[in-house]
């Protein structure tokens, strides 16, 4: 199979067809569990991703065993930095109760690159980088600004696309459900 950067020839159709998929989508708008990635109820898939110093890491133990927000990041991603004010938000309110984690995909830049941007713009959350693509494949997040809400059980809540998405209220409303549950 021959390789275009961390892209696979044979990824390519997939990759266009999610883009058609995605460009369906009204700007911004969350997408249904069956239009995008895995659907709710799924335990959340491991993957092997990189920290920032290049080391191999499970993303799941990076997520930790409570619950998570995981985006799909990329510097070059205006959906992302459209995106920012609510995972600020969620990072500043919710920290002690719920993970954040950027993986920052291997399309179009580097670890190095994301380093940088890391250290200008001091998150207070793990960024890991996925330089394989396998967390890419594992979660169907086949664009950036996919965010997964993930459960105390480690279950898929949902997952949805772009700037518009109700992050906070989604995040409120998954950690109310777990506190009623205890």
């Amino acid at each position: 199979m021959i390789g275009v950067g961390n892209l696979r020839i044979a990824a390519l159709p997939a990759l266009f067809s999610a883009a058609a998929l995605l460009a369906g989508l009204p700007a911004g708008a969350q997408a249904q569990d069956d239009e995008l990635g895995l659907p709710a109820g799924t335990p959340a898939p491991d993957a092997q991703v990189e920290d920032l110093d290049g080391n191999a890491v499970s993303l799941l133990d990076v997520v930790g065993s409570g619950p998570a927000l995981i985006e799909f990041w990329a510097s070059w991603c205006e959906q992302c930095e459209l995106l920012q004010p609510q995972i600020d938000e969620i990072q500043e309110r919710f920290a002690e109760r719920i993970k954040v984690v950027a993986v920052a995909v291997a399309v179009n830049q580097s670890v190095r690159r994301v380093r940088r941007h890391v250290e200008r713009h001091a998150p207070g959350y793990a960024f890991v980088y996925d330089a394989q693509g396998e967390a890419v494949r594992a979660y169907q997040a086949l664009t950036t600004s996919i965010v997964v809400l993930i459960d105390g059980e480690g279950r898929i809540v949902s997952t949805g696309v772009g700037p518009q998405q109700p992050l906070v209220d989604a995040v409120e409303e998954m950690l109310g459900a777990a506190a009623g549950q205890s």
